[in-house]
């Protein structure tokens, strides 16, 4: 039993969780106000109260509640001879599958000893792996693999086989930088919003030192975190700037879903919240340089329409330019920015579009919108590669990108 007390005026009031206390308070009430009647009728109340909660039947106890998911620890996933074993306690489940990024992107699990299922894949390549497991119809994350990707609806567990020798995407023995997390209130959105921003090895030992900025987006079932999480996009960096191939610069990732539904409206409000908010709060937060040659505007697939369109809206704010595997910008919001083909071509330092051959999700929009570029007249470097819609070719891209951010400019 609890009570709360609430003062209305003079009078304080008790709320009581208790269903006794009413019927106490109103029988002593009622005692009290006829203090020199007999307490029979009283007695009698409570004696006919007391046979009528007897006589009522006890509920049926509740049905124990199926468990499918056993909390027994297991080792998953388990990386042996150039192979993945998956494992998963399910004791009561029926059908088991590991899904993702895994041969014929389903493979059976079989059950052994203690409602434990596992699945031996051979011939993964290496790179970062997103999975899951499918339970009776129910997909649902490796409970057992604490790396997870994180996505507006977390469905995947990370697997990660290094390279050898390593790929740009390992953790490799140089000089790293640091990821910074931020929360910041949104005057131009109305909300709270997450940050990620990523400064390069030397950033805190060089006081003086100003950097170029690259404003990375995801895309749309991902979030802020996902380039460093998933893309390892601070270890690319890391990696590229060691090898001398990559200039250091400031990555800043922003939460792409400004309203909840791709399309125009969320990138008019995302360019709102990057032009108003974040911009202005990186350029006095961080030491960067602030003019059109020194910003880089890229994204991915959603991000990267939204890259497109914002970028070449305001090319007195970004002098770079990317998109990976996107489908294109908002057409109507371009034209008319572009319509000065000269002054467009002598703002833009790099306009760099790239795409993947086998691209179900946006392929053919992608290259539809190359061939308006170039029948605009508008300077762009194409690149269109083998692969789909999927991180290991965002990667790729970003490796192959970033060495050409900011050359030529001090």
């Amino acid at each position: 039993m609890f009570s709360r007390r609430e003062n209305i005026g003079a009078n304080p009031r008790v709320f009581s969780a208790s269903p006794v206390l009413p019927l106490a308070a109103a029988l002593c009430g009622e005692a009290a106000h006829y203090s020199m009647k007999p307490l029979v009728p009283v007695f009698l109340l409570s004696l006919v109260a007391a046979a009528l909660v007897a006589a009522e039947p006890a509920p049926a106890p509740a049905p124990a509640p199926r468990r499918v998911i056993q909390k027994t620890s297991v080792g998953s996933p388990e990386i042996q001879d150039g192979a993945v074993t998956f494992r998963l306690v399910a004791a009561s489940a029926q059908k088991v599958f590991v899904v993702g990024d895994v041969p014929g992107g389903r493979v059976p699990m079989t059950r052994g000893d203690e409602g434990v299922w596992a699945a031996r894949v051979e011939g993964l390549k290496p790179g970062i792996w997103e999975y899951g497991f499918e339970v009776d119809g129910l997909r649902m994350i490796d409970p057992a693999n604490s790396a997870i990707k994180p996505m507006r609806s977390p469905r995947s567990s990370i697997l990660h086989l290094p390279a050898n020798p390593p790929a740009w995407f390992d953790l490799q023995p140089v000089p790293h930088g640091v990821v910074h997390l931020h929360t910041y209130v949104s005057r131009a959105l109305g909300r709270v919003r997450p940050l990620v921003v990523y400064t390069p090895p030397g950033y805190e030992a060089a006081d003086a030192k100003r950097y170029p900025t690259l404003y990375l987006q995801h895309g749309s079932g991902d979030n802020e975190a996902t380039w460093t999480t998933h893309g390892k996009a601070h270890w690319i960096l890391d990696n590229l700037i060691a090898a001398g191939r990559a200039r250091p610069m400031v990555i800043v990732m922003m939460d792409g879903h400004a309203v909840p539904r791709s399309g125009p409206e969320n990138i008019a409000a995302f360019g709102r919240d990057l032009l108003e908010e974040v911009m202005p709060f990186v350029e006095s937060t961080y030491r960067v340089v602030s003019d059109a040659n020194h910003r880089a505007l890229v994204g991915l697939s959603m991000g990267g329409g939204q890259s497109l369109t914002v970028g070449l809206t305001h090319l007195d704010r970004f002098a770079w330019v990317g998109a990976f595997s996107a489908g294109g910008p908002d057409r109507a919001a371009i034209t008319p920015a572009l319509a000065d083909v000269a002054a467009a071509n002598a703002r833009l330092k790099l306009l760099w579009i790239a795409c993947g051959r086998s691209d179900g999700v946006v392929g053919g929009r992608s290259e539809e919108f190359v061939a308006w570029l170039r029948a605009q007249g508008i300077h762009h470097e194409w690149t269109l590669t083998a692969g789909g819609h999927h991180w290991p070719v965002w990667r790729d891209y970003l490796a192959d990108l970033a060495p050409r951010l900011f050359v030529g400019v001090e």
